[in-house]
């Protein structure tokens, strides 16, 4: 299983690769193979500002539909368009090509309460 260990991680199996004051967020490795193959992403919230464990969207797999929750508080600048035609690219490249949103970090201390990838990794393995 693909954990980086450059990007901070939820215990909800978000990830996030931060950029200065921005970030992109994703969904786990761990989490997509639990979720099987992805059919649809909504995600709606584009331009607006959301607490975090605010919701931000939905993935929806051939097995189930799960929220999609903000790991820090932040803007969301961008909506990977990728995702509204192919959204396998999730399941095929979840840190690449597959990320979700691109935020505006509002508060960085916030990214002290996340977990790095051996903490990750000892919760998945847990």
């Amino acid at each position: 299983m693909n954990i980086p260990d450059n990007l901070k991680y939820t215990k909800d199996h978000e990830w996030l690769k931060v950029d200065g004051d921005e970030a992109y967020i994703g969904i786990t490795d761990f989490a997509q193979g639990e979720l099987g193959d992805i059919v649809f992403v909504e995600i709606e919230t584009e331009g607006e500002q959301l607490a975090k464990e605010e919701v931000f969207g939905t993935i929806e797999a051939v097995k189930t539909v799960s929220d999609l929750y903000m790991p820090v508080s932040g803007e969301v600048l961008e909506v990977n368009a990728k995702l509204e035609d192919t959204p396998e690219v999730i399941n095929q490249d979840p840190y690449g090509d597959g990320w979700l949103i691109k935020i505006k970090l509002e508060n960085t201390s916030e990214l002290d309460s996340l977990l790095d990838a051996a903490a990750y990794k000892e919760q998945i393995n847990a």
